[in-house]
């Protein structure tokens, strides 16, 4: 969410940043919340007069009755009354205004980094690097689920029956692997120097405004019915929640913390939740990582988090590249992100396993998350990048590590979390 005060005096910049986004129906809007604001700043002027003239007033009373001027004293008590009157409509009024400000500025998308490639969609997404040599094998690789299966590793069958599309049960070797795909996460970035955390799963309705934009809200939250709580589709959205309404010491800069949590998500749009494969689900389980820091340190540690991504994925053998996303592809309250892609060597291409994305100052204007500093109070800038997700990682790593025999290798720095197996023997 941008600051009022910056669109009030960069409207133009403001109109231009949507275009870039082509979101152009929204541009009429930014005339129109600064015509908003200029009534309730006006209001609220004209509310602080009547409220300084009826202190005022309000002295006269008692010095016009000691002097036994009851008939003057009781003209100004009426004149008290009806300002007090006109004070109470005001703020009613600006209320109002301030309620439908709000709910423009939370429409109106973060200016974008000057570095963000103009771009109406996800296709039009650049490539920044390659890491790794893409391979395909002389012999055919199956299907994820197949793969799986091959181990005994998965039931969509029953999990359908259970739940319905878009759920699964993992099994044997293949939950034992997605377990410690986690685990071995969690310690990769612990040994960075991040904080481990485990969140909360459930956040309340503000939490969830402040965290995201309302489209994303509606294709993708499952609300609890008869209680104001979400299950949270990413840790991100409790983790930053939890500095709601704080003033963080500028000592204490930057809060480096990894989270796990399961997720889930309607996939609202999604046309068609995948029955077979694990793509696209309703719920997975993720290692998360998240910054709190001040803004000149915020393109640092956008740069640290997506290499952290790039790393874990190297140190398990599987090729990656990143994407930088365009103006189309970023979500109303990122600045600047990118994509982390795997290597599908049966689909010959590319595939996405994580996003990075920089939110700049827009969660934390929206939760009230300052800096607390030798100068004043300022707001935090937060960023969140996907550490790993193991359904798609599972994906990712079957096909990549896969013998032609059927077996799958279990690279050299996840063993310890698999029981010391070097390779996992398919029973079919």
């Amino acid at each position: 969410m941008l600051d009022i005060k910056f669109v009030r005096e960069n409207p133009e910049a403001v109109k231009e940043n949507i275009k870039k986004k082509f979101q152009d129906e929204k541009i009429p809007l930014v005339d129109e919340v600064i015509e908003l604001d200029a009534k309730r700043r006006a209001n609220q002027q004209e509310s602080d007069d009547l409220k300084a003239l009826k202190n005022k007033t309000a002295k006269q009373i008692g010095a016009l009755m000691a002097q036994g001027k009851k008939e003057e004293a009781e003209e100004v008590k009426k004149q008290v009354a009806d300002n007090g009157a006109r004070i109470s409509e005001l703020d009613k009024i600006n209320n109002e205004l301030a309620e439908k400000i709000t709910k423009i500025m939370y429409t109106i998308p973060q200016m974008i980094d000057p570095s963000v490639p103009i771009g109406k969609d996800d296709s039009e997404n650049v490539e920044i690097e390659k890491f790794g040599e893409p391979v395909v094998p002389d012999f055919e690789i199956p299907y994820h689920t197949d793969i799986m299966e091959s181990f005994n590793g998965i039931d969509m069958e029953s999990a359908g029956r259970v739940a319905g599309n878009g759920f699964y049960y993992l099994l044997g070797d293949i939950a034992r692997l997605h377990s410690a795909v986690l685990a071995y996460a969690r310690d990769f970035m612990i040994d960075r120097g991040f904080t481990y955390v485990i969140p909360p799963f459930m956040i309340h309705g503000n939490v969830v405004e402040g965290v995201m934009s309302f489209p994303e809200m509606d294709a993708m939250m499952y609300k609890i019915e008869g209680e104001d709580l979400y299950l949270i589709g990413t840790s991100e959205h409790s983790m930053i929640g939890r500095f709601i309404d704080r003033q963080l010491p500028e000592k204490d800069m930057p809060l480096t913390l990894t989270s796990y949590s399961p997720c889930f998500r309607k996939e609202k749009g999604a046309h068609g939740i995948e029955e077979r494969g694990v793509y696209r689900i309703h719920q997975f389980e993720k290692q998360e990582m998240i910054v709190v820091c001040k803004p000149e340190d915020s393109p640092y540690w956008y740069d640290q988090l997506w290499k952290n991504t790039v790393d874990l994925f190297r140190s398990m053998d599987i090729p990656v590249r990143t994407l930088e996303c365009c103006s189309g592809d970023l979500a109303d309250l990122k600045c600047k992100s990118c994509d982390v892609e795997a290597w599908s060597p049966r689909q010959k291409k590319y595939f996405e396993v994580g996003s990075c994305s920089n939110l700049g100052d827009a969660q934390a204007r929206r939760l009230k998350i300052r800096i607390k500093g030798e100068n004043g109070n300022y707001l935090a800038h937060t960023l969140n990048n996907t550490v790993v997700a193991p359904p798609r990682m599972l994906i990712a790593f079957l096909e990549n590590n896969l013998n032609a025999d059927g077996s799958v290798s279990i690279p050299e720095k996840l063993r310890p979390y698999m029981g010391g197996k070097e390779k996992l023997i398919p029973s079919k």
